[in-house]
């Protein structure tokens, strides 16, 4: 019963907010989120946060935004729950004018309320998924930032194959729409060099019972595995395969959702034979500028916030959404903002080349290692 009167509630709340979407011209622009900040995401979506209020704050006290105006985003916790995320919609439509929501952690908590998102019609900027239903041109709202979960995989497997010779791949992936994503997507990679799968384990969401799935991976000697799951379950089955013989040359691959650097923190000084792709640049790179403005601005307003991939992803996203309204002219409305946003001049990230297609803005991955305590990049294109 209370399912129905919730569902009953967010459909009378899109219906408001859809007769409502007109002039933004309120001194205090919101964005709305919904990201685990406790449970076993927590570190993702504590970055994500940091990352963009870091560039948000920044906008507001230099007076980036036009007649004085702020920006500021509410968020609630969902703890990678997709139920979760569903009841933060509510309350985010319900209790604030929404200019956007922006920067939503996880492909099954997105997958979960996109019948409602469709409906709200309002903004959906920079998801942390790279997931393929995302992509889609009938949704007209949603602008990514990131890569596909397919470039990343594409762009591992063609490396794995090209470049050592690699023939035999197995997936740890997560059960539910995360895990389907990057399953299909490895699938279709691998047709393109006539291989397949050659072993697969899948886990629960929010849990570590990896233990299925690692007996079922070894029982087919892999080369490579490819990894799509959270960054604590990565971390616990690469500890466990390096105590076995089984797995003693075996490369793991973690695309970005796994958040390497929570990964290498947990797993100490081992760290060989460990790929990861990102879809942005390394952050400690101060020669490209965005960089090192990204480093200046998280020193200023996270002093104590260690730097890291997810972050910088955030903050960039943060400051595209902050240029695109920068754009616009006259009377600040959505649809201006989102015409805006596709239309962002391609160096606008100074060193980082942003492009909109495909419904993205990035459209580049990059693999790392990690030695002597840094990402080292892995030269391949």
């Amino acid at each position: 019963m209370i399912k129905y009167i919730l569902i009953f509630i967010l459909v009378f709340f899109l219906s408001y907010v859809k007769l409502n979407q007109n002039n933004f011209n309120e001194d205090t622009l919101y964005l709305g989120t919904s990201l685990p900040k406790t449970g076993i995401m927590k570190a993702m979506g504590h970055n994500v946060y940091v990352g963009a209020n870091a560039y948000f704050s920044y906008a507001n006290e230099v007076g980036l935004l036009p007649d004085g105006k702020n920006i500021k985003l509410l968020w609630y916790d969902d703890k990678y729950e997709p139920e979760l995320t569903k009841e933060n919609l509510i309350k985010l439509v319900e209790q604030n004018r929404l200019f956007a929501l922006f920067g939503l952690v996880g492909t099954p908590t997105v997958k979960n309320i996109l019948p409602e998102l469709t409906k709200l019609e309002i903004p959906f900027i920079a998801p942390f998924t790279g997931a393929s239903f995302l992509r889609n041109e009938k949704l007209s709202t949603f602008i990514n930032f990131r890569s596909s979960y397919q470039e990343e995989i594409d762009k591992l497997v063609n490396y794995l194959n090209e470049k050592k010779g690699i023939k035999k791949f197995a997936v740890f992936y997560q059960n539910d729409t995360f895990g389907e994503e990057g399953y299909v997507s490895l699938i279709k990679s691998l047709r393109k060099k006539n291989l397949s799968i050659q072993g697969e384990g899948m886990y629960k969401r929010n849990t570590l019972s990896i233990r299925h799935a690692f007996l079922e991976i070894k029982s087919h000697n892999p080369e490579a595995i490819i990894m799509i799951g959270a960054y604590e379950a990565n971390t616990h089955f690469i500890k466990k395969a390096k105590e076995d013989p089984n797995f003693k040359d075996v490369i793991f691959c973690n695309i970005s959702f796994g958040d390497a650097n929570e990964m290498v923190n947990e797993l100490g000084e081992d760290t060989s034979n460990i790929i990861f792709s990102q879809v942005v640049p390394a952050y400690y790179d101060n020669t490209i500028r965005i960089v090192a403005e990204y480093r200046n601005i998280m020193k200023k307003y996270f002093p104590n916030e260690p730097l890291g991939f997810i972050s910088l992803e955030s903050f960039l996203a943060a400051k595209t959404t902050v240029e695109a309204i920068r754009k616009i002219e006259g009377n600040i409305t959505q649809e201006k903002f989102l015409e805006a946003i596709k239309n962002l001049p391609s160096d606008i990230l100074q060193g980082i080349k942003i492009e909109y297609k495909n419904k993205q803005l990035l459209n580049r991955v990059y693999l790392y290692e990690y030695e002597n305590k840094n990402f080292k990049e892995i030269e391949y294109d």
